[in-house]
């Protein structure tokens, strides 16, 4: 699950999708697909580092990702570093993402009081200057 590289993360995303979006659209039409398609709840955390050209800092953020991405109640995860991509709308300031996808609001709730989830913010904390979360749910 921790292990995917971007590239992987986004081919299977759409895949995923793909194979949804067919089995979805039988006699019943789009409408029916929507009502079937459960819903996702989307939390992702950009986190910029206090030494962002510091590689041990960075190797202390992603092992505990890699222990956090342990939590029971997230379906997918995936960690990242800015793209080179460059575009006027791009932001590439963070040091690291960090996307998690859960069933449900209650799922990320029970996340966010997660003993290993505490226990991260507890013994990272001190890396990062600013944390920025951007969540989202199905509409």
């Amino acid at each position: 699950m921790f292990k995917k590289s971007r590239r992987q993360f986004i081919a299977a995303s759409a895949k995923t999708a793909a194979v949804t979006a067919v089995a979805g659209l039988g006699a019943t039409g789009a409408k029916a697909a929507a009502n079937n398609n459960p819903k996702v709840f989307v939390h992702h955390v950009y986190f910029w580092l206090k030494n962002p050209d510091n590689q041990e800092d960075k190797a202390k953020l992603l092992a505990g990702l890699k222990t956090l991405s342990t939590v029971k109640t997230i379906r997918q995860c995936h960690v990242g570093v800015p793209s080179s991509t460059n575009r006027d709308v791009i932001d590439r300031s963070y040091s690291v993402s960090w996307l998690l996808f859960f069933k449900d609001k209650a799922d990320q709730d029970s996340y966010q009081v997660d003993p290993i989830h505490l226990n991260f913010v507890k013994e990272c904390s001190q890396l990062w200057t600013k944390v920025i979360v951007y969540d989202s749910e199905d509409i």
